[in-house]
């Protein structure tokens, strides 16, 4: 995943998928994170908000957002540029497969 930082209210904050996001995410929730069901927006903004939660708190910025005031300043643009942005390789890291083609035949 790339890196991915948010601004709000002119603040950055670090965005990105954590152990820690997916264990907030069942303490929020009661689900797992395999259980995350991508159409349902409010687990998609939880989710989001532990990411930025657990990654604020490895890299030792503080962020004392609740969820509802976190979902009171992101925006549909903010929520779509994090969806896109997490799909995305980190800097170095290929999308392809690592095996040659001819590796794939054996």
């Amino acid at each position: 995943m790339a890196k991915v930082e948010i601004t709000i209210n002119g603040v950055a904050y670090p965005c990105r998928q954590t152990m820690g996001a997916m264990l907030r995410f069942k303490q929020e929730t009661g689900k797992e994170i395999t259980e995350l069901d991508p159409s349902n927006f409010t687990e998609l903004c939880t989710f989001f908000w532990c990411c930025v939660k657990s990654a604020s708190k490895a890299d030792g910025i503080e962020f004392n957002m609740s969820l509802l005031d976190f979902a009171d300043n992101i925006t549909p643009e903010i929520a779509t540029a994090w969806a896109e942005a997490s799909q995305e390789p980190a800097d170095g890291e290929s999308t392809e497969n690592s095996e040659t083609p001819e590796e794939k035949k054996t």
